[in-house]
């Protein structure tokens, strides 16, 4: 039967064979065997990703690690004593003693685990996920060609998720590394790598999204993409149409365990930074300046005079910090760092990190309704930082908020030289979240010390301002905006 239909008979088939690039006027022409009948339909082609995956799948390795884990003592099912009687000598203490030592037997198993890797060097260096690797005690690179070698762990870096390793050999297949600042929205992209044990999986998708931020995740501008990933894809390349590594799988989000249309790959500029300073200095080393930033939000923009959203907003400043010598404050608006701008706040985190420690950095602030230029010596961050007044009577304001001051006691205790102590809220206090205990240390960059000058900043402000008040709770600080009533 013919895909194409005489305009005669039913309009809806006539329509079907136009979508299918059928004319009605020449179906005798197009009759099944001839040449016209053979011709590709018009449209967009898929691209054919077979010359990617035949030349670049030997690069890409299938890695598995082995772990002891050692638990608690297993207890025996029965209580047992060493039979009475029996000499210290006699052979048979000895399997006794062994066989049932005192406390129970030590409980041991081995764990085992598949991941993905890609090499970047003809001597063996490969990457891959430091989740893969971590707390391995024996780590197998298998090649395509079915050779297997014993890996060493160069180093790895929990924060961006990358780990190097070495195998013994030569002349080994290498990956081509790409940039990925050229990738766009709806690029196609392919993975290759192990899901479930199986090597050398080839799936496809498109680019989603660039520069994605995720929780716990502040050094590493995610590429988002729809390419299938399962368990054991961990670490194996992204790569472009042009055969190109942009990325390392890292994680899918997922609420089954499996994969559900979101995968997350490392940049692989990201990622060979991490490399090139793991086998330089066995370490990564970040800068860091000593701040506790959050994003400006339209309402914050508004209060702090800012013309649109933009940049990182400083709710704290350590003490002796970076930030602190060189005069930033809390309630500062970075909008540029090292010349570059920063759109989000969570850009600041990336930028600061790739700085070299002990080196100067320009820094663009916005305070008191202008842009103004400081210069910060940048940190080093450690591995553990993966950000008197007399107590007066209780105040009323118009943001729905009863403070008092603090006092020389509740000062020390919460570890603040200044604020006003929260009492009771309602209104749009207690709309934008303010609770009693919380303590209010500024108003926009105007720090608080008493209730008086509380009252005071306040009366600066018109009705239908937006005011933004910094708040400390517990640990920590952040800028809270309210709008006057």
């Amino acid at each position: 039967m013919s895909l194409c239909a005489s305009p005669n008979r039913f309009t809806g088939l006539v329509l079907t064979a136009l979508l299918l690039g059928c004319s009605p006027s020449n179906h005798a022409q197009n009759a099944p065997g001839t040449a016209a009948a053979q011709a590709p339909a018009t449209g967009v082609v898929l691209p054919d990703f077979s010359v990617l995956a035949e030349r670049e799948g030997p690069a890409v390795v299938n890695i598995s690690t082995t772990q002891t884990l050692r638990g608690q003592n297993l207890p025996f099912p029965f209580p047992f004593a060493l039979p009475p009687g029996i000499p210290q000598d006699d052979p048979a203490f000895e399997f006794f003693r062994r066989m049932f030592p005192p406390g129970g037997v030590p409980q041991e198993r081995q764990s085992q685990s598949l991941g993905s890797g890609f090499i970047i060097s003809p001597d063996g260096y490969i990457l891959t996920n430091a989740h893969v690797v971590d707390g391995a005690d024996e780590v197998t690179v298998k090649l395509t060609d079915k050779r297997e070698f014993k890996a060493k762990v160069i180093g790895a870096d929990r924060r961006t998720d990358v780990a190097l390793i070495k195998i013994d050999g030569k002349n080994l297949p290498k990956a081509d590394i790409g940039n990925p600042s050229t990738l766009k929205v709806g690029e196609w992209v392919v993975a290759i790598g192990s899901p479930f044990g199986f090597d050398n999986s080839v799936t496809a998708g498109i680019v989603s999204a660039l520069g994605r931020s995720l929780p716990d995740e502040n050094y590493v501008p995610f590429i988002q993409t729809d390419v299938p990933i399962n368990p054991g894809n961990s670490g194996g390349p992204l790569f472009n149409l042009k055969g190109e590594v942009v990325g390392i799988n890292s994680q899918i989000y997922s609420r089954t365990g499996g994969y559900m249309g979101l995968s997350f790959a490392i940049p692989i500029d990201v990622a060979m930074n991490v490399a090139d300073q793991l086998k330089t200095y066995g370490k990564v080393s970040r800068g860091r300046l000593g701040v506790t930033i959050q994003e400006v939000s339209k309402a914050l923009a508004e209060s702090f005079g800012l013309p649109k959203a933009t940049g990182a907003l400083v709710a704290a400043v350590e003490k002796g910090g970076p930030a602190d010598k060189a005069g930033i404050e809390a309630g500062d608006v970075i909008l540029k760092y090292d010349g570059k701008a920063v759109e989000s706040s969570t850009e600041l985190p990336r930028l600061v990190a790739a700085s070299k420690p002990g080196m100067p950095v320009s820094v663009e602030v916005w305070r008191g309704g202008k842009a103004r230029q400081m210069s910060v010596r940048v940190g080093e961050m450690t591995a553990d930082q993966v950000t008197p007044q007399s107590e007066t009577a209780a105040s009323g304001n118009p943001l729905g908020l009863v403070v008092r001051d603090l006092s020389l006691d509740q000062r020390k205790r919460l570890g603040v030289k200044n604020g006003v102590l929260v009492e009771h809220t309602q209104g749009t206090a207690a709309r934008a979240g303010i609770s009693p205990g919380d303590v209010i240390l500024a108003v926009g960059n105007s720090a608080v010390g008493s209730v008086a000058q509380f009252e005071n900043l306040l009366s600066g402000f018109r009705s239908g301002q937006t005011v933004a008040l910094l708040v400390k709770r517990g640990d920590n600080t952040l800028y809270v905006p309210l709008k006057l009533d």
